[in-house]
């Protein structure tokens, strides 16, 4: 004996299926965004493994019919790990050093009732809004005026602070209850003090926002790397890949070689990302209730 639903059952049952139906179409929507973003990665990854002609004649394929590790055993007999050392102490520097400027300027313009820094902060927008390309002829000038150039102190120093870096800091110590550093100062705590144990444990998350953003600049930076040295001890891999690009090892396409550069340089900044990505940009870290 079949049972029949009640128009009470029917009229609920009719929003969960809507909302199964959504679901899906929002899962199909993502999956297929998602594979046009990564399509373009498996394709560099499945070429790096192919032979010259093969990626010639068949780039779109992500199967190699003739499985080689050529690409990489060319790279690496090049100037690539010279490339990678200067890499990895750049990013590293650069990295450690924006976390620092970048965190001490973004606590004062949002905490300390310093004079002007409205104004302060406003030059950081202009600063954001200016196009990196004017700047590149007056930062080769600067550099040549210092004695830096050609050097790694002219690679690292004029990148240890950026201004989208300081606003995301400053937005974020905005956020926090001005309760909590009041009643530090009250407790007779100094701005060293309420900086480094309340302020900065509280924005944890920025700062690992600003972890991968600095790494993933500096990593990925060649403008400046362009301007700043002609050494080729000083070429980091943008540079050197760049050279790649424009035929420096041999004649013909060397599609793998320069895929295998690429590839190379894209697993550091996605496995730290895939490492903190549930860390960016938290704000329920920290805080007190007002």
């Amino acid at each position: 004996m079949s049972e029949t639903l009640s128009p009470a059952a029917h009229r609920a049952g009719a929003p969960r299926g809507r909302r199964r139906w959504g679901r899906g179409t929002s899962y199909l929507a993502l999956g297929l965004l998602a594979a046009l973003y990564i399509f373009p990665f498996l394709l560099s990854l499945a070429n790096s493994f192919k032979s010259d002609a093969e990626a010639a004649n068949s780039p779109m394929s992500l199967i190699p019919q003739n499985f080689t590790t050529a690409a990489y055993e060319r790279l690496f007999q090049s100037d690539m790990p010279l490339w990678l050392g200067n890499t990895v102490l750049i990013t590293v520097l650069v990295t450690l050093g924006r976390m620092l400027f970048d965190c001490l300027a973004g606590y004062a313009l949002a905490c300390l009732p310093l004079k002007g820094r409205g104004l302060v902060y406003a030059g950081f927008v202009a600063v954001i809004a200016v196009p990196p390309v004017v700047l590149l002829i007056p930062k080769f000038l600067v550099l040549k005026e210092l004695g830096m150039y050609d050097s790694y102190a002219g690679l690292i120093i004029p990148l240890l602070a950026d201004a989208a870096g300081v606003m995301i800091m400053r937005n974020f110590f905005l956020g926090l209850p001005p309760s909590i550093d009041e009643a530090a100062r009250i407790d007779g705590a100094g701005v060293v003090r309420r900086f480094w144990q309340i302020s900065l444990p509280m924005a944890r998350s920025a700062v690992i926002t600003l972890l991968i953003l600095s790494f993933q600049a500096s990593w990925n930076e060649l403008p400046h790397m362009i301007v700043a040295a002609q050494d080729p001890n000083l070429f980091t891999l943008t540079k050197g890949t760049a050279q790649l690009a424009s035929g420096a090892l041999s004649a013909g396409s060397q599609f793998p070689i320069k895929l295998a550069a690429a590839t190379l340089m894209t697993i550091p900044v996605a496995v730290l990302f895939f490492i903190f990505q549930r860390r960016i940009m938290n704000t329920t870290d920290g805080g007190a209730k007002e």
